[in-house]
């Protein structure tokens, strides 16, 4: 019951989206829908997907392979470092581009700072998957005459299928969803479109959510005819391997090194270049530094919180109840990262305006509209513990006369830990960098780091947004390290690390089985 209310109150923006369009009338709505403008701002929304979703792809599955394959040095340093530029402002790294190569392609331009930032969302799930495989596999292949290109593809990548679907569906749904980043380099979206509409024709906005919404349904059913398959084999060690693969390392400290630099170091040293000049500006500081960052943590913190707490019931339903019910719940919890912020926005100010008169205009609307729009990132990592956590436990724990509120409290909560945190760090670092929506919901005189980067170089004045813009890195970085470190957990044995998590950023309709662990295995 209360999955399913927390599902109805993540679709509330799809309702309040309805209500708009049918206010607007089928006239104002064919007038927008069907104008060539809107048919132009959809193939350009379409391709963009596409080659984002190509570029995360390869670039995700690639890194993984060759951090868990390839014997890197510091490879424990490289799993944080390339989790960072998901912890990068997309408006920040378009700003920073925009710096460096303003007569950069805009389509280019957006296809690469996309692909920079969403890539971590396919490594982080694909080196769950592989460190599930055994490695020696691929080795037998390798002996039978397979090439390394035939030895990827009939037997590394079928047994994690499933994870660079999962993840790449994240960074296409993020991508229809973006606007800082798109209007940094002039590169126009049907999201930057519904903005600019959302200032002067509220209606219409609504009416060019319709297909961006229907192109999100179609990413994710997509995904969904993509079969899984989990492996048959219990994960060993990989640590002989690596040592008889040291000479692929240089190749791939060289793939690294330019990956995070083009992610991070390139962006970092754009803001600090804008620091050293001169940071006079005629625009008042609404919120000073301080102030900015204390605002941004009181928000993204309390988003965090709320994500994981309303994501365990929705987790335990969909992986404990399995039906056609808890699909449709789990279903609805990705529906909304296809959703643009400023529509998220609308939707709120109508309830809150209409309906939620005492909450309109309060920081409760801005956690709120936090919480719709990153419950998926939260949802992801909470699931994967949940499926791991055996219910034999749970069930001993209830035979010895144990309720349920003690057996939550001293079983499942200390199980699922890692999880919440992990969720926790992914929604605050993801939250600490969202505009649209806080720029529209936030309370009068209440500014974020992001929002008030914005102002400034919206007026291109970069020497006086630079330090924000640092502040939000800075912020970012500390769970975006946690978060690669959660997902690159798992005991030792003997020695070398195996992993026997079930991967993470699992979708809906896959739902995870616990693994047995090593020493069952030899059992």
């Amino acid at each position: 019951m209360l999955g399913c209310a927390v599902a109805l109150f993540l679709i509330s923006p799809l309702l309040v989206l309805v209500i708009d369009a049918h206010r607007a009338g089928w006239g104002e709505v064919h007038q927008v829908l069907f104008r060539t403008r809107s048919y132009s701002l959809l193939a350009d929304t379409v391709i963009l997907s596409a080659l984002v979703a190509v570029g995360a792809a390869v670039v995700g599955t690639a890194a993984a392979v060759a951090i868990e394959r390839s014997g890197v040095p510091l490879r424990r340093a490289w799993s944080v470092l390339l989790v960072l530029p998901m912890a990068m402002p997309d408006f920040v790294v378009g700003f920073a581009w925009h710096s460096l190569l303003p007569t950069m392609s805009p389509l280019l331009a957006a296809t690469a700072i996309m692909t920079l930032s969403t890539y971590p969302l396919v490594l982080l799930p694909v080196s769950a998957g592989l460190r599930r495989t055994d490695p020696a596999l691929e080795e037998v292949a390798r002996g039978l005459g397979l090439g390394p290109v035939a030895t990827f593809w009939r037997v590394t990548f079928p047994a994690v299928r499933g994870a660079v679907a999962g993840g790449t569906l994240l960074a296409v749904l993020t991508v229809i969803s973006e606007y800082g980043a798109f209007e940094a380099v002039r590169f126009h979206t049907l999201t930057t479109e519904i903005f600019t509409e959302f200032q002067f024709d509220p209606e219409a906005a609504a009416a060019l959510s319709v297909p961006l919404l229907l192109l999100g349904l179609v990413f994710i059913s997509l995904d969904a005819a993509i079969p899984r398959r989990r492996s048959a084999f219990p994960a060993r060690s990989r640590g002989e391997v690596a040592r008889r693969r040291w000479w692929r390392a240089v190749p791939v400290t060289v793939l690294f090194t330019v990956l995070v630099g083009l992610g991070v170091a390139a962006p970092v040293a754009v803001l600090g270049y804008w620091m050293q000049q001169s940071q006079r500006t005629t625009l008042p500081a609404v919120a000073g530094l301080a102030v900015a960052t204390e605002s941004t943590f009181g928000y993204c913190a309390m988003g965090g919180i709320v994500v994981v707490l309303l994501a365990v019931p929705v987790a335990v339903l969909a992986v404990r109840y399995p039906s056609r019910l808890s699909t449709a719940v789990s279903m609805s919890a990705y529906i909304t990262r296809a959703l643009p912020g400023v529509i998220v926005a609308l939707s709120l100010v109508f309830l809150g305006i209409n309906y939620l008169t005492s909450l309109y205009e309060t920081p409760y609307l801005v956690v709120a509209a936090y919480v719709i729009l990153f419950f998926p990132l939260g949802l992801v990592c909470v699931r994967a513990t949940v499926a791991q956590l055996p219910p034999q436990l749970i069930e001993v724990a209830h035979s010895l006369g144990r309720g349920n509120l003690y057996v939550f409290a001293r079983v499942t909560l200390p199980l699922i830990g890692p999880g919440l945190v992990a969720g926790f760090c992914m929604v605050f670092v993801t939250a600490t960098t969202e505009l649209t929506t806080t720029l529209l919901l936030a309370p009068l005189g209440v500014k974020t780091l992001a929002t008030q980067f914005w102002a400034f170089q919206t007026e291109s004045a970069y020497g006086a947004a630079a330090p924000y813009a640092l502040v939000i890195v800075a912020v970012a970085v500390v769970p975006g390290a946690l978060l690669g470190l959660w997902f690159d957990r798992g005991p030792r044995v003997h020695g070398a690390r195996v992993a026997v998590e079930p991967a993470a950023l699992r979708l809906p309709h896959d739902v995870a089985v616990p693994e047995r662990s090593v020493e069952e295995e030899e059992v």
